[in-house]
This record gives C-alpha cells, structure tokens and sequence, in this order.
C-alpha cells in the first residue's frame, strides 16, 4: 500500500515503512532524469506485500555531483541527503515500527550509511537496501533501459539510444570521480543499451526484489 493512498487512522502504528531514495540526475540522452526514483519506487511497491509494510513518497533528489554538468541534473550532495534521511527517520520513527531506505543511486550510499548508522544510534530499527542486480552495467546502459522498457517504456526515447564507454566501471571510477562522468562517456552513457528489452526488465525487477527482500529478513534478525 502506497502511504499516500491512507487516511491516518488506516495507519498502523509500529509498523514497517519503505521508503525509496533515487535522484535527478542525466541517465543519457534516451531515459528520464528520474529514472532512480522510478526503478526505487518499483522495488519498494513490489518489496511492501512481502514485508507487510506501506511505501512512503520518495525522496526524489539525492547526491548526485558526479553528473552536475549535464544540464537538467539536481544534487542536494551527501550532506544535505543525510540530514534529509536522519530526519525522515525521526518523524516516522514517532509511529512506525521499523524503515527501510530502498536506494536506487549509487552517489547516494555514503549518505544512506551515515543516516542509518546516527538512526541506529538514537535506538531506531533503521536498515537500508540496494536496487542491485548481478553484472549489471553501470548507468543508463542494457540494465536501467530494459528496467524503464518494463516499468515505463512511454517514456524511453528509443531512437536516442546510443552505447556509452563500456570499460569496466572500476578502470573509470579514478577519472570518473575527479572530473565527473562526462569526463568518461560525454553521451553519459556507462554501458551500452542497444539490447535492452522489457522483458528482461521484468527478470531484472524480480532479482532485485530478492535482493532487496533477502537483505531486508537478514537485517530482521539482526
């Protein structure tokens, strides 16, 4: 159940909450700038029933520099993210039982642990998960545009689908962190997407969602 759909009193107090974390940021010239958000949400919706929980609105902007020079990106950077996430935490903290951050953006991970870990500290049931998938490309590749061919193929611009640098993104990550991702791939494409396909955008989804779930019950039993 998505949170926005209740009326207070439909809400159970102690219970679990999702609550997405994605990002405004370039995902090449063919996917849209939520494109985090989204594959987030997905997660999140199809993870609540498994877990017994509700989703929460998403946190749409995250930490994002990496991709600041492409024209449409947002950054708010890790620090802001984690006084955002910390006081989420709190306000839910005051009638739900337990949160889960579903992340959807890499730039993000440093302000998940950050948030967590001062939230666990103050006695909260605080975890986080990642939208992940096994041998996956990096960004606005095969991986992402077959995820958006299956959750929201209106928006993909199919004739602007173009492969970026599809070096390993560990032989990047040293340029990529000192100058940004334009400095690796100008299309700022990480991977190549020209066989992506809804389908197995669909296969992608459910393997995060195992992740995601597994993560999650591991973290139960802590």
């Amino acid at each position: 159940m998505s949170l926005l759909d209740a009326v207070s009193p439909e809400v159970s107090r102690g219970g679990l909450v999702l609550v997405p974390v994605g990002s405004v940021e370039q995902h090449g010239p063919h996917l849209p700038l939520d494109t985090d958000t989204v594959i987030a949400t997905a997660v999140a919706e199809e993870l609540a029933p498994l877990l017994g929980g509700v989703v929460a609105p998403a946190v749409g902007y995250g930490a994002s520099g990496e991709h600041q020079s492409y024209a449409g990106t947002i950054s708010i950077g890790t620090t802001a993210l984690t006084t955002t996430l910390v006081e989420i935490g709190r306000s839910l903290g005051t009638w739900a039982g337990r949160l889960v951050f579903v992340n959807g953006h890499g730039g993000n991970v440093f302000a998940l642990r950050d948030a967590v870990a001062v939230l666990r500290g103050e006695g909260r049931d605080v975890d986080w998960v990642p939208c992940a998938v096994q041998d996956g490309d990096a960004h606005a590749g095969r991986t992402e545009t077959s995820l958006l061919l299956h959750l929201a193929p209106g928006r993909v611009r199919r004739g602007y689908v173009a492969p970026g640098n599809t070096a390993p993104l560990l032989d990047l990550m040293p340029t990529l962190m000192a100058h940004g991702v334009e400095a690796v791939s100008p299309n700022g494409v990480l991977g190549d997407p020209a066989d992506a396909t809804a389908e197995e955008g669909r296969r992608l989804l459910q393997e995060m969602v195992a992740y995601a779930y597994g993560r999650s019950r591991v973290s139960v039993r802590r």
